[in-house]
C-alpha cells in the first residue's frame, strides 16, 4: 500500500510538471505574437506627405489607420481666355495723316510717353500751325462732338465697320456745319488745330488716338492701338 501511493504521488508530479512546461511553452508563443504586432504597430509610416529622403522619413506610434485615400482625380489646369488680336491684325487700314501739309518724316512716336497723374499718352500728338486743317483720316460717321476738360474741343469718330474709334482733341473749332451723325469722308476737313483743353497755351498740335471698341454706343471704352505705325505708312 506504501509502495502503490508513492507511485501515484510520483505520477500526479510527472503529470503537473509537464503540463507546466506547455503553459509556459503557450504563454511564450502568445507573448511573441504580441511583440511582433506590437511592432508592426510602432513601424507604420506616417503618410501625411512623402519623405523627401530618409533622414526625413516620420514614424507614427499608437494603433495603425488605413492608408490615406488618393484624390479622385487630378486638378485640371484654369482655362485661359483667348488673347486680343494683336496690333497688326486688329489695325484699321488705308488710314492718312489727319493734318494737312504734315508728311510721315515729320511724325514722332509718343504713344507711350507718360503723362500727368501718372497716364500714358496712348495716342499721338501731331503739331501744326494754329488753324491747320484737320481732316478725317478715314471714312466714318461723326457721332460726338464734346468738350472735355483734358481733351478740349474733341470729336469722336465711328469707322465703317464699327469697330474702331477715331478721336481728335485740342482743336479750335469745328469745321462749319460739322454735326453729330454726318458721315465724313476720308481727307474731308473736320475741325481746325488748336490748342483747346489741357494742351497748353500754344502748344497747338493735333492729339490723335485710334481704339478698337467692341459696342459703339460706348465709343469712350476701347483699347487703343498706335497710330504711329499706321500713318508713317
Amino acid at each position: 500500500m506504501v509502495m502503490g501511493s508513492r507511485r501515484q504521488r510520483r505520477t500526479r508530479v510527472v503529470l503537473g510538471f509537464l503540463a507546466l512546461v506547455v503553459a509556459i511553452g503557450v504563454l511564450v508563443a502568445r507573448l511573441g505574437r504580441v511583440s511582433r504586432n506590437g511592432r508592426r504597430e510602432v513601424l507604420t509610416l506616417s503618410k501625411s506627405s512623402p519623405p523627401q529622403n530618409n533622414a526625413e522619413t516620420v514614424l507614427s506610434t499608437g494603433t495603425p489607420t488605413a492608408s490615406p485615400t488618393p484624390n479622385a482625380s487630378p486638378s485640371l489646369p484654369t482655362p485661359t481666355s483667348p488673347s486680343l488680336p494683336t496690333t497688326e491684325a486688329a489695325a484699321p487700314n488705308n488710314l492718312i495723316i489727319p493734318v494737312a501739309g504734315v508728311r510721315p518724316y515729320q511724325l514722332h512716336d509718343t504713344f507711350s510717353e507718360s503723362r500727368s497723374e501718372g497716364r500714358v499718352h496712348d495716342a499721338i500728338d501731331i503739331p501744326a500751325p494754329l488753324g491747320a486743317a484737320v481732316l478725317a483720316a478715314a471714312d466714318g460717321t461723326i457721332i460726338k462732338l464734346f468738350y472735355s476738360e483734358r481733351g478740349g474741343t474733341t470729336i469722336y469718330q465711328l469707322s465703317t465697320d464699327n469697330k474702331f474709334i477715331y478721336y481728335y482733341a485740342h482743336l479750335s473749332r469745328y469745321a462749319e456745319g460739322l454735326t453729330e451723325g454726318h458721315f465724313a469722308k476720308q481727307g474731308e476737313t473736320i475741325a481746325y488745330v488748336g490748342d483747346s483743353g489741357n494742351a497748353g497755351a500754344g502748344n497747338y498740335h493735333l492729339h490723335f488716338s485710334i481704339a478698337l471698341i467692341s459696342d459703339p454706343k460706348r465709343y469712350w471704352e476701347g483699347v487703343n492701338i498706335n497710330p504711329y505705325p499706321l500713318l508713317k505708312r
